[in-house]
């Protein structure tokens, strides 16, 4: 886990930066939502650092919380998903990307595939390890280590937003390559206007399905589908953009 900030003026001069709603340089419009002007900027080493590190504390600050009320969503549509479109003979290895405190984890060791967590949040691991029994990687999203071609799917549930933009299509590269040929990448995450910032002590960019498109084609997936969540509501109340996507040859 990255440092923490040094000083409270330091982290109120980065939340101040980065709190600016930044909308992607190639959108369609030239202000926001909000009405705020288009800006293109590029966060430094430091300030891309402190969006983990920050993110990272908000987390394990609140752990035990964050737990007692997440165990029990139902997201097996999104688990159901990723097992109904891998292919190939098994028993199959499924990557829970930013697996928490390992719900999900445990739910797909279970169900009898080989499930390994990866996690940023040291109490996070701490949890997953013991609610799961399962091997757990404690790596930051944006210094990933991931052997070659070793997973047949990516679950990367309510995670690849906190990435920020400018990031996300070298995280996407290095999913693609360790996925093995036909594998697959679910991801779900909070939809929104290509807005970027803080929220709550977290670091996140809300996608709309058109630029999550451009982003994940971009670094060499095809698209499955899509939805959104939870099911059979208006589409004003369904927060959650879920896609699944395979790595092919071409």
């Amino acid at each position: 886990m990255l440092p923490i900030v040094a000083s409270f003026s330091m982290m109120l001069n980065l939340r101040e930066r980065l709190a600016i709603i930044r909308i992607q340089a190639d959108a369609a419009i030239g202000r926001s939502p909000t009405g705020m002007p288009k800006r293109n900027l590029l966060l430094t080493p430091e300030e891309l650092a402190q969006t983990s590190s920050v993110t990272l504390h908000h987390y394990n600050q609140d752990a035990e919380s964050f737990w007692q009320g997440t165990k029990g969503h139902d997201v097996s549509q999104n688990r159901n998903a990723l097992i109904e479109h891998l292919v190939g003979e098994g028993p199959f290895r499924i990557l829970d990307f930013g697996c928490g405190p390992g719900r999900d984890l445990k739910a797909f060791k279970e169900l009898g595939y080989e499930a390994i967590g990866l996690e940023g949040a040291e109490r996070f691991v701490e949890l997953a390890r013991n609610y799961s029994s399962c091997e757990v990687w404690q790596q930051d999203f944006l210094q990933l280590k991931l052997p070659a071609e070793h997973f047949d799917g990516i679950f990367a549930n309510a995670a690849l937003f906190h990435v920020p933009s400018q990031e996300l299509p070298r995280v996407l590269k290095e999913l693609w390559a360790t996925l093995k040929w036909n594998g697959v990448l679910f991801s779900s995450n909070p939809r929104g206007a290509n807005e970027e910032g803080w929220s709550g002590g977290r670091y996140g960019v809300f996608y709309n399905l058109e630029r999550w498109r451009e982003l994940v084609t971009a670094a060499g997936f095809v698209e499955i589908t899509h939805y959104y969540r939870p099911a059979g509501l208006p589409r004003q109340q369904q927060p959650w953009l879920a896609s699944l996507w395979r790595k092919i040859k071409r």
